[in-house]
């Protein structure tokens, strides 16, 4: 089970961790998990060119690993990268020590202060660790187009009704997604681009500088 839109309570709970970019202006953050592969990413790259649109992709270190030369691509068109571990893992199911080994086998491939921990899942030691090395980015908005239950038709419904300006997007640049994301992105950036939205990618120089975390006595 999950929300598409993240309610406003669960955002408080985790005030450390980057939800949506606040702005009165109208930007909408798109983000793709899971690659980079050679059978989506580069159609996910010429979708955004065709309207100017830059985005943050969140990479697997595996994927970095057999597909440089992809992540080179969105790297040279001006689009964000960020760090998704090098194996995908679920912070919930990881003892501490190996996840963190795990993401920094990643950095090793990005070298990005932004993470999103797959499935959003983080131990509470967890959080607290990496929020002094990372800017945790989350999201406000998303797409469900991980979902097998969900219609390609609903995968676009979902964003244009539930995201505005300083949203954060979730959509995945992977064979799972590649059926409703054919059909949702397009459609996505067409809808918002008429009316009057651009697109940004998520650079740590406009979020907030990492902080060391207090320890508790």
């Amino acid at each position: 089970m999950y929300l598409v839109k993240t309610p406003q309570f669960i955002q408080c709970l985790f005030p450390n961790f980057v939800w949506h970019l606040p702005t009165e202006e109208k930007v909408i953050h798109l983000t793709f998990d899971d690659g980079p592969i050679p059978e989506v990413t580069p159609w996910v790259l010429d979708q955004l060119a065709t309207y100017e649109a830059k985005a943050t992709f969140f990479c697997v270190g595996d994927n970095l690993r057999k597909h440089g030369d992809v992540a080179q691509m969105v790297a040279d068109q001006g689009h964000a990268l960020g760090n998704h571990t090098f194996n995908h893992l679920n912070g919930w199911a990881t003892d501490n020590i190996p996840y963190f080994h795990n993401i920094r086998h990643c950095a090793h491939l990005v070298q990005s202060d932004l993470f999103r921990p797959p499935y959003g899942r983080l131990r509470p030691k967890q959080a607290q660790f990496l929020q002094r090395h990372y800017h945790i980015v989350m999201w406000d908005v998303l797409s469900g187009d991980f979902d097998p239950n969900v219609s390609p038709q609903q995968c676009f419904e979902n964003v244009v009704q539930y995201a505005g300006a300083g949203s954060i997007v979730v959509f995945h640049d992977s064979i799972k997604a590649i059926d409703k994301l054919h059909y949702a992105l397009p459609r996505v950036l067409d809808y918002f681009s008429s009316h009057g939205y651009r697109f940004e990618g998520i650079y740590s120089e406009a979020l907030p500088a990492l902080q060391p975390i207090a320890r508790r006595a």
